[in-house]
C-alpha cells in the first residue's frame, strides 16, 4: 500500500518535471532555481528538472522516429 503510493508520487513528480521541460522547450521560460538560497536544494531542483529534460528528449526522439506521428502544419 505505502509502496504503491510512493510509486504514484514519484511518477507524478517525474510527470510534472517533464511538463516543465516541455514548457521550457516551447516557450523558453525556465524555473528560476537561482532564487533558492540553499545550495543543496538548488542542486536537487536542477537535477529534478534535468530528469524532466531527459524524459522529454526521449519522448521527442521516439515521436520523431515513429510512423505514428507526423509534423503538423504551422499556423
Amino acid at each position: 500500500m505505502v509502496l504503491g503510493r510512493l510509486a504514484h508520487y514519484a511518477f507524478d513528480a517525474i510527470l510534472l518535471s517533464t511538463v516543465v521541460a516541455g514548457v521550457k522547450r516551447s516557450t523558453g521560460f525556465v524555473p528560476n532555481t537561482e532564487s533558492i538560497s540553499d545550495p543543496t536544494m538548488r542542486s536537487f531542483a536542477d537535477q529534478y528538472f534535468g530528469v524532466g529534460e531527459t524524459i522529454f528528449n526521449a519522448i521527442q526522439g521516439t515521436a520523431v522516429n515513429s510512423t505514428y506521428f507526423k509534423r503538423g502544419e504551422q499556423h
